[in-house]
């Protein structure tokens, strides 16, 4: 059993290394796009099973957004962000349950020892991934901040001189914005890299029935860490929209 805490080489393209994680990210990708181009193209007025499925969870995540941002136009101005974000961590943390996680791969020699560098690893458990998340995350409310206040009024939650304590508090805003990339990034990763690791030391220890437990395990926490990243970056998406006495008042 081989547990790394850093993304193994599959391939590469010229001198661009290829992981397995950012092959994996690439495959939901592509199987997301063809879900929605497949139900694009048979839109009907009585649904399929399929088009049922994708706007029954269309609907459910509208209401829950609608209860947090505060209203239905809210909820669908920040839908197509956070839904994205929610489907595609859900997606990205279900990985570990893929069986062959961990298990099918190549053998390569290093140091004089054969390792295998498995196909299928779960893309949230690579720091990278959740980082660069992190930060388009955190950027798209500082964009969505900028567009509904303007520049300067949003601005002056940040650097404001109108007494001492403003200036604080907003030296401090600007560093809680900087926190929010590493909880976000180091959440989602410390829980599905830790989950993966049980999971492969449970298959290894018991490699019959003693992972059941565990899979429905990380089925529950994939989808948990999935609906807290969303969730946070909505809560942010509508403080940041907000007027500055408000977000203030509401935090």
């Amino acid at each position: 059993m081989n547990i790394s805490l850093a993304p193994e080489t599959i391939f590469y393209i010229k001198s661009f290394p290829v992981t397995n994680t950012l092959l994996m990210a690439w495959l939901e990708l592509i199987f997301l796009a063809l879900v929605v181009l497949i139900v694009r193209l048979r839109l009907a007025r009585i649904p399929a099973r399929l088009q049922s499925f994708i706007e029954l969870i269309i609907e459910s995540l509208l209401n829950f957004m609608e209860g947090v941002a505060g209203s239905r136009q809210n909820a669908k101005r920040f839908f197509p962000l956070v839904a994205t974000i929610f489907i595609f961590v859900l997606a990205s943390n279900l990985v570990e349950i893929i069986p062959g996680l961990g298990t099918v791969g190549i053998w390569e020699e290093e140091h004089g020892s054969k390792l295998l560098i498995p196909f299928i690893r779960s893309n949230s458990a690579d720091m990278n991934f959740t980082l660069a998340l992190a930060i388009l995350a955190v950027f798209a409310v500082q964009v969505f901040g900028v567009s509904s206040l303007g520049f300067f009024k949003y601005a002056s939650r940040f650097i404001n001189f109108k007494n001492p304590i403003y200036f604080f508090v907003g030296i401090l805003e600007l560093f809680a914005e900087l926190a929010k990339i590493i909880s976000f990034s180091f959440r989602l990763f410390g829980n599905i890299f830790a989950g993966e690791v049980l999971f492969l030391t449970m298959m290894f220890l018991l490699p019959f029935f003693g992972p059941i437990p565990f899979l429905f395990l990380e089925i529950f926490v994939g989808f948990v860490q999935a609906l807290i990243f969303a969730t946070l970056t909505l809560i942010f998406l509508k403080i940041a929209t907000s007027a500055h006495e408000e977000g203030a008042a509401g935090h």
